[in-house]
């Protein structure tokens, strides 16, 4: 049974930086994209970031890019999102997801993390 633990959440000030980390365990994730996903209130769910387990892909939605990066850790099946220069409207919860490759369908979720940034 696939399980993802989402952690390092919080409340940042404008301009500071986060890094959200998510615990993979119940199977072998070679071949998953891992992605993070946000909702903001109010707001439908949106992807942030996606990375292939090997970490030879990623992807970034625009509104992040420069600014958020996403990384794997094999050893310790853990997927990171460094989050730098926040901003208010990344204010959200963030959630961990895995999709099969082949399928690209996100079937996994974590539990969510939120994440505030103050002005």
């Amino acid at each position: 049974q696939v399980q993802l633990v989402e952690s390092g959440g919080g409340l940042v000030q404008a301009g500071g930086s986060l890094r959200l980390s998510c615990a993979a365990s119940g199977r072998t994730f070679s071949k998953y994209s891992m992605g993070w996903f946000r909702q903001a209130p109010g707001a439908e769910r949106e992807i942030v970031a996606a990375i292939t387990w090997s970490g030879g892909s990623t992807y970034y939605t625009d509104s992040v890019k420069g600014r958020f990066t996403i990384s794997t850790d094999k050893a310790e099946n853990t997927v990171h999102l460094q989050m730098n220069s926040l901003k208010p409207e990344d204010t959200a919860v963030y959630y961990c997801a895995a999709a099969l490759i082949e399928t690209g369908r996100f079937d996994y979720w974590g539990q969510g993390t939120q994440v505030t940034v103050s002005s």
